[in-house]
């Protein structure tokens, strides 16, 4: 039996221990993995970017609850991938922070927050070619590229980047973010989205792969 409330409300709360607990108990009775997924860890995750884009809630409580979702996940992740729920079915973006940039804490959080709502998360890192760039996106046939900047000197390669994953990278949707970023300069160099904070940058990049 899954308590599903209570698993959301652990998560919710960022304790990490109940969330382990909750879940052992219901796979100790055969619930199903992908159930337990997709009835408790991600619907928490999901009020939780919610309440962060609202700004009800700051980054470390969203910290404290991605960990505790994903101790869950480290639990039911052999049998996800048993049930055909590995992370080769999952929507891939790849996230790097551009060239010349070494600043990483945004990009971090996006990472968290996609892993939470069910992406495949290639983290290139920081200071990544556009090469680097395009790469990735073949290699693991990403949906979206997310690129990061802090500095307004970095914003130019993000420019560029974009301008060389259009021509090598097929049809991959671009995000972009970072806090000189806006979205004028989103617009300007044909970004498929803009993002100003984590939860935005989840909730663009969940739309940009939704079915049409």
């Amino acid at each position: 039996m899954l308590d599903e409330e209570g698993l959301r409300q652990a998560v919710l709360k960022g304790d990490r221990d109940s969330v382990r607990t909750f879940v052992t108990a219901a796979l100790d009775t055969g619930v199903d993995a992908v159930k337990i997924l997709n009835a408790g860890l991600l619907p928490a995750m999901d009020v939780v970017g919610k309440r962060f884009g609202a700004k009800q809630i700051y980054i470390s409580e969203v910290l404290l609850s991605a960990r505790a979702m994903h101790a869950g996940l480290a639990l039911i992740r052999p049998a996800l991938a048993r049930a055909g729920g590995g992370a080769d079915t999952k929507p891939v973006v790849v996230l790097g922070t551009v060239k010349g940039d070494l600043h990483d804490i945004g990009k971090n959080l996006v990472g968290m927050m996609l892993e939470a709502g069910g992406f495949t998360v290639v983290d290139l890192g920081t200071n990544v070619s556009a090469q680097k760039f395009i790469q990735a996106v073949n290699e693991h046939g990403a949906q979206v590229v997310g690129l990061s900047a802090l500095l307004t000197t970095t914003m130019r390669e993000m420019r560029q980047t974009l301008a060389e994953l259009r021509r090598s990278a097929g049809t991959v949707k671009a995000v972009i973010g970072g806090a000189p970023v806006t979205q004028e300069f989103a617009d300007t160099i044909g970004a498929d989205g803009y993002a100003p904070d984590a939860a935005s940058a989840v909730a663009r990049i969940k739309e940009l792969v939704a079915p049409a």
